[in-house]
């Protein structure tokens, strides 16, 4: 049983491209950056060569001085060998030394910048996005990736491309040196290239899952911190501790699975190039025996080779990191690269003095996700999209400005998609919804959305003051102290002066430190705060007794006269205050009246409100809701 509300998911990436178009995708991130790890890693280089040069030196010092006897001359000759050794290892640590200072730094830059970009664009996506991506899932993206990503760019791929120059330029001086011992040793390239080529199918499908099912038990950590008040309430503890740890031995296994293909192939790249020397030494003692080759040439291969080996063997660790690299840019790039359905126009259309005038004309929506069906919507405006079922089918409304409308309806009828589509939360998939004429699409979000606020049923504060929170849309020229005393005491949200630091209490994370209608009326105020010329009530005050929501809702209509408001309504009390009201049926808008004229003419509405009457005399009955 998993208590986790979210499935895990295993995403794949849209196309397997090859590794190296992946990690381009990286060049514009990295482009300022590119000069100082150029820089470090001509360091590294020179760090390498200097470490070859000096099996050179050996070979010249075992074939002169050390050969020659005891003379001045050879005397001389061999202090100069040392001092040169002795240079070239100093040059060798202080090339080392420059390349981390070079790399380090920009690098983190270059995680920041990413990671500030993934958020701006997780920002910027339509709700759609992320009702159907789970919150570990963005987060193991934007933080443990990340995290890789900047490992690999500082060490891993400046390591591989100097480890591979080093190779190729120690396999050289080989040859150069020993001859036929320097091709044996590169004939044993050819089964490790054959093993890396395996190898790195195989990890790259195991890496992938790997991250994956740690962004999926991410998901379930941070599911079972928010709904821990259910888990214990219903004593459902131990459950989301199996799914919790079946999901971990899933994540282990697939991490031993790595390991073992990691240990498989690293025994496979150590054993290769030891076997191989191990040939060498024996056909070594031969030739120098049969004087083909001398003492310091083969001193100078060996000596070669005990360089090279350090970067063959890191060759299994630096293939792995660049896989595993390769997997995280994939992973970051499927966020960065979803598109934005609910965009902003190329030539946007300004409202100077709004007046809250708010038009549903012919207005159609299903969701992203909606199942199919088979006949395909009338007058659907989204090009290339399988029929999908209709939450709105044809809404027709207008709201006069200054006007509170009332929207009323059974469970699932809509109201809440009416809402969500005034701000553009969702854009519609058919007709129109205009404020003042004007079609909200043809606006900039920014600007609709300075003029329009929502306060939703599920209230959600942030790990702020209950002033940022209440400010938090609030135009600059209105987050005075006067302004969140008026959106306060709008809102009968007097309580906070009861806190222990008053309007500057930090709240904690999501508010769960205040009562749920605390939370609805703080979020309340913050919709007033902003000053809205159309406010979206989506039924904000359910969590209300009675009795405070008629404070609330008196309030709102007397300092809120000139505010345009549409409410989803869930009590008779909500309803009788409005101007008009509108009854949502069937995806359609069946009737629009005042309340009493709606009673005496419209069937359905005396259903829904008779429904209302029961719910709220329940309330009442227990004493209010909180």
């Amino acid at each position: 049983m998993r208590v986790s509300a979210t499935a895990p998911t295993q995403r794949q990436p849209a196309q397997d491209t090859s590794t190296f178009a992946t990690l381009a995708r990286l060049l514009p991130f990295v482009r300022p950056a590119l000069r100082r790890i150029t820089g470090g890693m001509l360091c590294a280089l020179g760090a390498g060569l200097c470490a070859l040069a000096i099996p050179q030196v050996l070979e010249s010092l075992v074939n002169g001085p050390l050969a020659g006897g005891a003379t001045s001359g050879d005397a001389r000759g061999l202090w100069v060998a040392v001092g040169a050794v002795l240079f070239l290892g100093v040059l060798e640590a202080f090339l080392v030394f420059a390349r981390r200072r070079l790399i380090l730094t920009p690098t983190t830059y270059i995680e920041r910048e990413m990671r500030t970009s993934l958020f701006h664009h997780l920002q910027d996506l339509p709700l759609a996005f992320h009702d159907q991506w789970p919150g570990g899932q963005l987060l193991s993206r934007s933080m443990s990736d990340l995290s890789m990503l900047r490992r690999w760019m500082a060490f891993g791929i400046v390591m591989l491309v100097v480890n591979f120059a080093t190779v190729l330029v120690g396999v050289g001086l080989m040859i150069s040196t020993a001859g036929v011992l320097g091709w044996i040793y590169l004939v044993g390239a050819i089964p490790m290239s054959f093993l890396s080529f395996r190898f790195s199918r195989r990890f790259r499908r195991i890496s992938r899952l790997s991250q994956d099912q740690a962004g999926d038990l991410a998901t379930t950590v941070e599911e079972s911190v928010h709904g821990i008040r259910v888990l214990k309430a219903y004593g459902r503890g131990p459950e989301a501790y199996r799914s919790f740890s079946e999901q971990a031995d899933e994540l282990r296994n697939t991490e031993m699975n790595k390991a073992r293909q990691m240990s498989a192939f690293t025994f496979s790249i150590i054993t290769i190039p030891e076997v191989v020397l191990g040939i060498c030494v024996v056909l070594g003692v031969w030739l120098v025996t049969q004087d083909h080759l001398t003492v310091g040439a083969i001193v100078a291969f060996f000596a070669t080779a005990a360089v090279i080996n350090g970067p063959v063997e890191q060759l299994g660790q630096l293939l792995s990191m660049s896989l595993n690299a390769k997997t995280a840019v994939d992973r970051y790039f499927e966020v960065l690269d979803s598109e934005n359905a609910v965009d902003d126009p190329e030539q946007p259309v300004e409202l100077d003095a709004p007046r809250g005038e708010v038009t549903f004309s012919g207005v159609r929506f299903y969701y992203p996700d909606a199942p199919p069906v088979d006949l395909v919507p009338p007058h659907t405006t989204v090009p290339h999209e399988a029929p999908r079922a209709e939450v709105l089918c044809g809404v027709d409304l207008a709201i006069r400005p200054g006007e509170t409308m009332a929207l009323v309806g059974l469970t699932g009828s809509g109201k809440t998609t009416m809402a969500a589509l005034v701000p553009r939360l969702f854009d519609v998939t058919g007709g129109t919804v205009m404020i003042d004429g004007v079609d909200v699409r043809a606006m900039t979000r920014h600007h609709l959305r300075t003029h329009v606020a929502i306060a939703f049923e599920d209230a959600t504060l942030f790990s702020a003051s209950v002033r940022d929170n209440v400010l938090l849309g609030a135009p600059p020229e209105h987050s005075t102290d006067a302004d969140l005393e008026r959106a306060l005491g709008i809102a009968q949200a007097g309580f906070v002066h009861n806190l222990p630091d008053g309007v500057e209490t930090t709240i904690g994370e999501e508010g769960l430190s205040l009562s749920g209608g605390q939370r609805q009326r703080l979020a309340l105020a913050r919709a007033i705060a902003a000053r809205p010329a159309v406010l979206v009530l989506d039924d904000p005050l359910s969590a209300l007794d009675v009795e405070t929501e008629e404070a609330v809702t008196v309030r709102l209509r007397n300092e809120l006269a000139d505010t345009t408001v549409l409410v989803v309504a869930h009590r008779p009390s909500t309803v009788a205050l409005a101007d008009r009201v509108a009854v949502l049926q069937d995806g359609r808008v069946t009737g629009v009246g005042t309340h009493s004229d709606l009673l005496a003419q419209h069937l359905h509405y005396r259903f829904v409100i008779s429904s209302l009457i029961e719910d709220e005399e329940f309330d009442r009955a227990r004493g209010g809701r909180i």
